[in-house]
Formats: structure tokens, C-alpha cells, sequence
């Protein structure tokens, strides 16, 4: 299917290169996929220039309260997280990359470990471990409490750069870390033969640079600010999908995006401009707090066995659904029960950012509603990052791995950007198994026929003149894309979003860092609604009202990809497309 209508700039106009530099390797991005991978090299010898829109570790990973799963109790097992897991992807996971992923987790949380992330731990010196939806054990590992994702953050970026001053060489590694912070990545650059061999970016002053390497590392995070509610950072715009697919990459189940069902819906007299959404984490549920409406009604009861814990996309779907029915603003999740210790000792991040916006949740139930929080789609990728590009590489919540599936089992995206990241780092060391990861990437691609031979988008993408969308087309895209691709969809919402993106004019004047970041949340907001309207069924993290349930024979995934003139090529497994 070819979206006739809408086409998205091939290439982002900015400035004329003001400098240049060289480098080994590319990372863009600072979250926790980015900076395991640049470790893992560094260790190598590589020189690897890290490019981050805020400060070194800003981002989701900072901000992530649940913490990371992995089987440390001998009471659980790999095959039990890996069945967990599958249930809550809807059918839609690659079952060998889930596999890869609950088998290196252990691993990887003894190597966080070593590196110096301090897990909180139980009496005996165990591991503490909770429970969150989806899991039917406790394997969820904090820090803090409810700051799991700001030390796995502060770890690894004390190991980063306490070690390896940025800039410098490393004695006896050969190794050297360059930083490059309030930076934005635009477009890869490549040769004839398809191959990205660098990056063009853009700092805060307009000043643009040129970097050449021997391979581009995504690691830049999700697309939260495309809707108007999101638990995501300010940075989240989907730049690292945008440079992905204007290299010829191949994006993969954008249409299933997570919605956390818990956010705190601030009380009007404490609303700040840009405020964050505050997550309130599925670990509170874990502890016995439960969702009810004003009228005092228990969302979940007879829902799902699993009530309050049920994975995400169901309780998401329910509240909803009781939102629609009542016409209230918000639900309430009432922990008061959970008493004023387990707050203050399990959860006292979450406790003091809902006291600074007016509730106590000590003494009474939190609004909330469900919002933006990740982006189970992405970056076609293997776990080791490889894409179908040469020279491009995805990890973290930007790629799609086949781990997530349709919808994403709680607290298993941290240890996923640990682990791919780790591993990307060791194998860009060995070529000869990155071209069999591509071969495997590619294959999985395009096992069932899908339509999207490498003929119909060739690197670099050059049908069109360098354009960008201007800022302040940004508030009309955001509603749009809001108003048309929440948590319930449907055909002429649909339909009306992709006609919203369509009547965007592009601008062919240099951008600005905005202007940038515009464009790409136009492309997510393509992506999505493109996937959805052609994905007509109910799927996890997928919901549509006019097709209300599962359909057998789309038990397979969407493909997307760029044609030179703008336009989106969009197939299914052609085998399943024909069942």
C-alpha cells in the first residue's frame, strides 16, 4: 500500500557544514542502550563520539521507575519469563529474540552490577524483588525504590566517563570518548552503494556539523511527544526513526504504541507549563493499589484474572472505555492502603512529585489516566542492533527487536537497552557475525514476501529537494496526531489524521533544531496512522473500535518504508495477508 497524499521530506534542510570530525563509531542517544554500547567499545579501542539532545544520561532511562526484569529467584525460571513475556506481545514477539533476551538478563544485571548500579536488597542481602503486571513472579529489580532508571543512569555514566574523561585517550585501551551535549542528529550520510558512513547534526546555536564513521548507532529513544499526554522527556521526537527511514531502513509494527495506564492528571491549581507527566509506576499496583472510578467502582474486577495486573494494553483499554462511558477527566488509583511506610520507603520519588502537584497519596486516591509511554514498534533490528542498512545499527526503545511484540511486558525495556547495547558494543568488533546478523535481519524482513525489496528505496534518498516542517506547524500535528491515534482508533480518525500530515507544507529554507524535530514528529505520527488504519483489528497495544477484536489472520507483522518521493511504502507478510 502507497499513501498517495501524504509525503515526508527525503532529506532535512538545515545550514551549510560549519565543521567537521571523524570517529569510529556514532552513538546517538545517552540513555541506557547508548551508553552500555559505548562502554563495551571504549573497552575495545574504538573512538566513539556520543551525540545527546540534553546532558549525558538525560532521557527515559533516567526517568524509568519500574525497574528491570530478570530471573534471580530459583523459584522462577527463564521459561516462565519467556511465557509472561509472549502473553503480553499479543502473538506478535519473536520468540528466539525473547529467548536471547530473559537468558542474558541475569547476566546483565551482574554486569550493571560491576559497573556500579546499587540494587535495592533484602535483609539477607538478596536482591529485593517485586511484582508487576504481566509477571507471575516477583523478578522486578529496583534501585531506590521507585529510581531504578536514574542509577542505572548514574551507573553507567560514571563508568563512562569517571574512568574516560570525554575527549581523552584511554591508556592502554586505544580507546577515546567524545561528547557531544544539546546536540541533535539530522540525517545519516552514505554512499552511492547504500552504506551510512556518518552523521549530519545540529547543536542548540544553529551550527551545523558533518561526522563520518565506520557505523551510526541509534539508541535515541521513543516518540512520546507526538501526543499531548506522554510520560516521555521533552527530547523525545522520534528523531532516531526519522534518520532510519530516510536511510532506506525498514520501521516495523509502528502502529503499536503503549499507553501506561497510571499518570497522574495534575489538579488545575498546581498545573505547570511543560510539566512532566508523572508515571505512577505498575509496582504500586504490585503492592496493592487498586484502580476505581468517582463512583467508587473497581475498574478491573471481572476483566482479566490477573485484575489490577493485567498487562498493560487491557488495563489501559478498560479505563478508557470507562472514561468514554462516564465522561469523567480521570480514574483514581487508590493506594492509601499500602500505608505511609511502603510510600515512603518503596516509592518516594513517585510520593514527592505528586505532593509537589497537590495529592497525597498517602491519604488519598490519585487522578490518573492512561498516556503516552512507549513505542513497542521501531527500527527493524536484530538484539545485537543490526538493521537492514549497512553501517546503521538500532538499540533500545527506537528499534524493533521482536521482543516487545505488540504490547510491552512491564520493566522488561530496561534490561532489553542494557543487554542490546552490550551487545552491540561486542559486535561491532567482529564483522564477520555482524554480515550474518544483517543476513538474518533482512531475512526476517522479508521471509513472507513482503513488498519492500531494497530496489524501492534506495540510499541516499534524493527524489526530493532538502525540506523540513516549520515549528509551528507542532501544536496542529500533536492534536492531530492525539485526537487521531490514542489509546482507541478507529477508520475515519484514521483517515483524518493521515489528511492532517498530508496538508502540512514543507519548507525548503534551512531548518532550525525545532524545525527538525517537527518534522520528524510528523513522520511518527505516518507512521502510526498509516499502520493502524491498515492493521483492522484489535492487538495489544493496538486498539480500534470499529474492529474491536483479534483477528487470526493478522497475526503478523506491518512493514514500513520510504520511497525516494516521500511517499510511504506499507506491506504485511504477504504468506499471512494470503491465509
Amino acid at each position: 500500500m502507497i499513501m498517495a497524499d501524504l509525503r515526508l521530506p527525503t532529506r532535512l534542510s538545515v545550514g551549510p557544514v560549519a565543521n567537521r570530525s571523524e570517529s569510529d563509531v556514532i552513538i546517538v542517544g545517552s540513555g541506557a542502550a547508548g551508553m552500555a554500547a559505548a562502554i563495551r567499545l571504549l573497552d575495545a579501542g574504538r573512538r566513539v563520539t556520543m551525540i545527546t539532545k540534553g546532558t549525558l544520561g538525560d532521557g527515559s532511562t533516567a526517568w524509568a521507575q519500574g525497574g528491570l526484569a530478570a530471573v534471580t529467584d530459583p523459584a522462577d525460571s527463564l521459561t516462565d519469563h519467556l511465557a509472561d513475556t509472549l502473553a503480553a506481545g499479543a502473538g506478535l514477539c519473536e520468540p528466539d529474540q525473547v529467548a536471547a533476551l530473559v537468558a542474558a538478563a541475569p547476566a546483565a544485571i551482574e554486569r550493571m552490577t560491576e559497573l556500579g548500579a546499587r540494587f535495592d536488597r533484602a535483609v539477607d542481602g538478596a536482591l529485593a524483588l517485586g511484582l508487576e503486571g504481566g509477571h507471575h513472579h516477583r523478578r522486578i529489580i529496583h534501585a531506590g525504590g521507585d529510581a531504578s532508571g536514574a542509577e542505572v543512569a548514574r551507573s553507567l555514566a560514571a563508568s563512562l566517563t569517571g574512568s574516560r574523561p570525554a575527549g581523552q585517550d584511554q591508556p592502554g585501551s586505544g580507546g577515546r570518548f567524545t561528547l557531544l551535549e544539546h546536540c541533535t542528529a539530522v540525517d545519516a550520510i552514505g554512499t552511492a552503494d547504500g552504506v551510512v558512513r556518518g552523521l549530519r547534526v545540529i547543536d542548540r546555536d544553529g551550527v551545523v556539523g558533518e561526522l563520518s564513521a565506520d557505523a551510526v548507532v541509534l539508541a535515541a529513544g521513543g516518540v512520546g511527544q507526538a501526543w499531548s499526554t506522554t510520560t516521555n522527556p521533552a527530547t523525545a521526537t522520534g528523531d532516531g526513526l526519522g534518520i532510519a527511514l530516510r536511510a532506506g531502513a525498514i520501521i516495523r509494527d509502528p502502529e503499536f504504541v503503549q499507553f501506561h495506564p497510571t499518570v497522574l492528571v495534575v489538579p488545575p491549581a498546581h498545573r505547570r507549563p511543560g510539566d512532566r507527566g508523572v508515571l505512577i509506576s505498575e509496582a504500586v499496583r504490585g503492592e496493592g493499589a487498586r484502580l476505581v472510578n468517582g463512583r467508587g467502582t473497581l475498574i478491573m474486577d471481572g476483566r482479566h484474572p490477573m485484575g489490577d495486573l493485567a498487562p498493560r494494553d487491557i488495563v489501559a483499554a478498560a479505563m478508557h472505555a470507562d472514561l468514554l462511558a462516564s465522561g469523567d477527566d480521570h480514574l483514581f488509583l487508590d493506594g492509601t492502603a499500602l500505608g505511609a511506610t511502603t510510600w515512603r520507603q518503596h516509592f518516594p520519588t513517585i510520593l514527592q512529585l505528586c505532593r509537589e502537584r497537590g495529592v497525597d497519596p498517602i491519604t488519598e486516591p490519585i487522578p490518573v489516566r492512561p498516556a503516552e509511554h512507549y513505542f513497542c514498534g521501531g527500527v527493524l533490528a536484530t538484539l545485537d542492533g543490526v538493521t537492514t542498512v549497512p553501517g546503521l545499527y538500532a538499540v533500545g526503545e527506537v528499534a524493533s527487536t521482536g521482543v516487545q511484540g505488540a504490547n510491552r511486558l512491564a520493566s522488561n525495556s530496561l534490561t532489553e537497552a542494557f543487554v542490546a547495547g552490550d551487545r552491540l558494543g561486542r559486535l561491532l568488533s567482529d564483522r564477520d557475525v555482524e554480515t550474518e546478523a544483517r543476513i538474518a535481519v533482512i531475512s526476517a524482513a522479508l521471509r513472507y514476501g513482503a513488498d519492500l525489496d531494497e530496489s524501492d528505496h534506495p540510499f541516499p534518498l534524493d527524489d526530493q529537494a532538502p525540506a523540513v516542517v516549520s515549528s509551528a506547524q507542532r501544536p496542529r500535528l500533536v492534536e492531530a496526531i492525539t485526537r487521531g491515534a490514542g489509546v482507541l482508533r478507529e477508520e475515519s480518525r484514521l483517515t483524518e489524521l493521515l489528511a492532517e500530515l498530508a496538508a502540512v507544507p514543507p519548507l525548503t529554507q534551512e531548518g532550525s533544531v525545532a524545525d527538525v524535530e517537527t518534522t520528524n514528529l510528523q513522520l511518527v505520527g505516518a507512521l502510526v496512522g498509516t499502520a493502524a488504519l491498515l492493521r483492522t483489528e484489535s492487538r495489544g497495544s493496538h486498539r480500534r473500535s470499529d474492529h474491536d477484536r483479534p483477528v487470526p489472520s493478522w497475526q503478523r507483522h506491518s512493514y514500513l518504508a520510504l520511497r525516494p518521493d516521500g511517499r510511504l511504502l506499507a506491506a504485511t507478510e504477504a504468506a499471512a495477508v494470503a491465509a
